[in-house]
C-alpha cells in the first residue's frame, strides 16, 4: 500500500478504516536484527531479577551518550526534572534511589532508607522535590537543593505514586484498593477508599482538581480530590474485562484512555463516565489480516501495556506486550496505523509539540516513529536487557532508559549522525 500522509485536518474518506499497516521487517530495524525477548525469572535465594541461563541479550551497539552503573540490580523506574531537564531520578531493585546529573552521572542525592524495591520515583513541578516509593509502601520525600528527607510515610504494599502538576501534593494507589492524598510536608491526608482490589494505576487531571484510578476489577473511577468525593464510576459492561494496566487523560480533560490485560484500550467521558470508543488491534485489522495469522495472535498471551494522547493532532497510540502498536484518528475511531514489532512494546511517550512518538521495548531499544507518515525514525540502542522507563525532555533532544541490565542511559537526540 503507497504510504499516506496525515494532513492536520485528518480527513478520511468513507468507509476507510486503515491507512497503513506496517509490519516492521528485518531491513526496517535499522543497524541491527532485534534482540530475541528476554524471559525473566526471578531468583528465588535473594529475589533478584535474572535472564534465563544467566544470560542477558547480546549488545550490537550502544547509541548512548552517558551510562549511569550505581545501581547493583535492575532500575524500575525513573524521573526527569521538569524545570531545567539536566537531572534524573532512578530508583531500582537494590532498594536505592539516585539524583544524578545527565552530563556527566554525578550523583547529588542518595535517597536512602528504603526496605524493598523502588517502583515510583518523580520530581516535583518545580523540581524542588524528590518521591521515591518502594513496594512495601514506604514513601520518603527528599529536598533536592539541601538533600534532606522532608517527609515519610508507610501504606500498604504500593502501585504507584505521582506529583500534582501544580502543587506539592502526592497521590499514591496500593494493593488494597485505597489511595491516598497528602500535602508535602505537613503531611495533610485524605483517602478514598477502594473495593477490596489493587489501585493498579492513576493519574491527576491537568486542572489539578480531579483525579482518575483504574483498579484491578475492570472499573475506573473519576475522583474529586477537594471534596474528597467520587464523580463516576465505569463499571458492569462498559468497564475492562480484567485489570487495568495503564491510562492517560488529553490536555483538556475531558477524555480519559484506558488499557487492560483484556486487550483492549477504552475512550472514556470522564463527566458522564460513559465509554466513548473502544479500540481494539484484533477488531480493527480482522479484515486485512490472513485469517490464520489472526488465530495464531489469539492464542497467544497479550495485554495492553500503555496508552497514550498526541497533543497536536486528534490521535491516540495503544502499545501491547505482543509487540503491536496501533495508532487511531479519535474523531473518526479508525486504526491510521499499526506497527509490529519483534519485542513487547513496555512503554510509549508522545513528544509535546509534534506527532512523533517514542516506544519502548522488551529488546532494551527505543524507538522513535512519526505518526502522519508512520515509518520508525530512527532507533537509540544499548541495553543488555529490557526496557523498564524512559522519558524524554520537554524539547525533544534527550531520552533517559532504566533497564533490567542495571543501568539508566542518557541519548541526545540533536547530533549529527543522527
Amino acid at each position: 500500500m503507497a504510504e499516506q500522509e496525515l494532513s492536520p485536518q485528518l480527513e478520511l474518506h468513507e468507509g476507510e478504516e486503515i491507512v497503513e499497516v506496517i509490519e516492521l521487517n528485518q531491513s526496517e530495524a535499522a543497524a541491527g536484527d532485534l534482540a530475541n525477548e528476554v524471559e525473566e525469572e526471578e531468583d528465588e535465594d535473594d529475589g533478584s531479577w535474572v535472564t534465563e541461563d544467566d544470560e542477558t541479550m547480546e549488545v550490537v551497539r550502544d547509541d548512548s551518550d552517558l551510562t549511569f552503573s550505581r545501581h547493583t540490580k535492575a532500575v524500575f523506574c525513573l524521573g526527569l526534572d521538569p524545570r531545567s531537564n539536566s537531572l534524573a531520578v532512578t530508583g531500582g531493585e537494590d532498594d536505592m534511589a539516585f539524583v544524578w546529573r545527565l552530563t556527566d552521572g554525578e550523583v547529588l542525592l542518595e535517597c536512602t532508607g528504603h526496605k524493598d524495591s523502588i517502583v515510583s520515583a518523580s520530581f516535583s513541578h518545580d523540581s524542588a522535590l524528590v518521591v521515591t516509593g518502594d513496594m512495601s509502601g514506604l514513601i520518603k520525600v527528599w529536598k533536592v537543593e539541601t538533600k534532606e528527607e522532608v517527609w515519610s510515610f508507610e501504606v500498604g504494599d504500593l502501585q504507584w505514586v505521582e506529583w500534582h502538576p501544580c502543587a506539592h501534593v502526592l497521590l499514591a494507589g496500593t494493593d488494597e484498593g485505597s489511595c491516598w492524598m497528602w500535602k508535602i510536608p505537613s503531611g495533610e491526608c485524605k483517602t478514598f477508599p477502594g473495593t477490596g482490589c489493587q489501585a493498579t494505576c492513576g493519574k491527576i487531571f491537568p486542572d489539578g482538581y480531579r483525579s482518575v484510578i483504574g483498579y484491578e476489577d475492570g472499573t475506573v473511577r473519576v475522583w474529586d480530590l477537594k471534596q474528597g468525593s467520587l464523580l463516576n464510576i465505569v463499571q458492569g459492561q462498559d468497564s475492562h474485562q480484567g485489570p487495568l494496566t495503564c491510562l492517560a487523560t488529553n490536555d483538556a480533560g475531558s477524555l480519559v484512555l484506558t488499557g487492560s490485560v483484556d486487550c483492549t484500550a477504552k475512550l472514556l467521558n470522564p463527566l458522564t463516565g460513559k465509554v466513548v470508543g473502544v479500540f481494539s488491534i484484533q477488531n480493527s485489522i480482522k479484515e486485512c489480516v490472513e485469517k490464520e495469522q489472526m488465530e495464531d495472535a489469539e492464542s497467544n498471551s497479550n495485554s495492553v501495556e500503555s496508552v497514550g494522547f498526541c497533543r497536536v493532532l486528534p490521535l491516540v497510540a495503544v502499545g501491547f506486550l505482543d509487540g503491536t502498536m496501533g495508532i487511531w484518528d479519535v474523531p473518526s475511531q479508525t486504526l491510521r496505523h499499526k506497527w509490529q514489532l519483534q519485542a513487547g512494546i513496555v512503554q510509549l511517550l508522545w513528544e509535546n509539540h509534534s506527532p512523533i512518538i517514542y516506544t519502548g521495548s522488551l529488546d532494551g531499544a527505543v524507538r522513535i516513529w512519526d505518526a502522519r507518515s508512520g515509518r520508525m525514525e530512527s532507533e537509540c540502542c544499548g541495553h543488555a536487557a529490557e526496557i523498564l522507563d524512559f522519558v524524554v525532555n520537554k524539547e525533544a533532544s534527550v531520552i533517559v532508559t532504566a533497564s533490567g541490565d542495571r543501568t539508566a542511559k542518557v541519548f541526545y537526540l540533536q547530533r549529527p549522525d543522527r
